[in-house]
């Protein structure tokens, strides 16, 4: 598939591994991690969560913790699914509000969009756009960080286009199935569960991860559609996203920014021009955040490091240049600063699944 169009619905920016949202996804995952025998609260308890505090509609998690429970829980169950199996045990009742809002659209198209709009009051993990690309009106989804665990990367593809399907068949019936399913990651040892569960065409090692709706399917009515609770659905939405939005729309996409320029990281002034605003305003409404942009740069940096770290095949020399460290020595001082120890005992640290976070 070629890249996504002009005429997409805008992919929001606010979207980065500091952000917070709803544990729904963790919720999914511990019961089911509990039905194939992998005890999951150890690692909840590492990261300061518990089985109560996930029941709660008022908690936000960071990417950081739900990133570390969903390693663990691949770790410990062995399955490749477990993505797909997470996604496909899920209802539009679990989104709250907004799943409200979907099922009372006016067409299929206008729940997805809906849906996109409204991302981060959901529990995304992923970061969601959908317009009309080359083989018809798509749902792309693409990962936070390209720094992100890959085995993380893909539980967290696989479980958002499992919910999609699921949730579509529930809605409108059994007999639904996507026109394409792409993915990036390589084909899984057994690519059986995909094609099962979609009833399309998969692709693997594709551009992007692409959900493609047959454009019958896209127009299809919705059967609670109710225009009036629509709209006020809708108006409630967007004060629960205006509430939150200033602050975390700032930070997150300058973090954004960053991450996506490194090595290079860009100067203030340059953001500043990116955001069409005065350097003395964007710095007084980061003051107001309670921080500056020297700090966000380290904690993207810091971040960047926490996942590259992970991978053995990389070299500290691999690691500085991606991040874009001046040389090796800056970055043994960054991670002294942050964790108190040398790389290699990060590097050992995080590698051991009961060694600490």
């Amino acid at each position: 598939m070629s890249a996504e169009p002009a005429n997409t619905v805008a992919r929001p920016t606010n979207r980065s591994t500091s952000a917070t949202i709803p544990p729904i996804i963790l919720r999914y995952l511990t019961a089911l991690s509990d039905e194939l025998g992998a005890d999951l609260r150890p690692t909840l308890a590492r990261v300061g969560l518990d089985e109560t505090m996930l029941q709660s509609v008022e908690l936000r998690v960071s990417y950081r913790q739900g990133s570390e429970v969903i390693r663990r829980a691949v770790q410990l169950t062995g399955d490749e699914h477990l993505g797909l199996r997470v996604g496909a045990r899920q209802h539009p009742t679990a989104w709250g509000l907004m799943g409200f809002a979907l099922m009372a659209a006016d067409t299929l198209r206008d729940a997805v969009e809906t849906g996109v709009r409204f991302q981060n009051l959901s529990g995304a993990m992923v970061v969601w756009s959908a317009g009309q690309g080359d083989a018809g009106f798509t749902l792309w989804a693409d990962l936070p960080d390209p720094a992100l665990d890959p085995a993380v990367g893909t539980f967290l593809v696989d479980e958002a286009f499992a919910n999609v399907v699921t949730v579509t068949r529930l809605v409108l019936g059994p007999e639904f199935r996507p026109r394409l399913v792409e993915f990036t990651f390589p084909a899984p040892r057994d690519p059986g569960p995909f094609e099962d569960l979609f009833g399309c065409p998969v692709r693997f090692s594709a551009p992007r991860n692409a959900f493609v709706f047959p454009a019958a399917w896209a127009r299809t009515a919705m059967p609670g559609r109710d225009p009036v609770t629509y709209a006020s659905t809708l108006e409630v939405l967007d004060a629960q996203a205006a509430s939150r939005r200033p602050r975390q729309d700032l930070l997150e996409v300058l973090e954004i920014s960053i991450a996506q320029s490194l090595p290079t990281v860009p100067t203030f002034a340059e953001q500043a021009r990116r955001h069409a605003t005065g350097e003395r305003t964007l710095r007084r409404r980061l003051a107001e955040c309670g921080t500056t942009y020297e700090a966000l740069v380290d904690g993207v940096r810091r971040e960047q490091v926490e996942q590259l770290i992970r991978q053995p095949e990389l070299t500290l020399t691999d690691i500085t240049r991606r991040v874009g460290f001046s040389d090796v020595r800056a970055l043994r001082r960054a991670i002294r600063r942050w964790h108190g120890v040398t790389p290699l005992q990060l590097r050992e640290a995080v590698l051991d699944p009961e060694g600490p976070v």
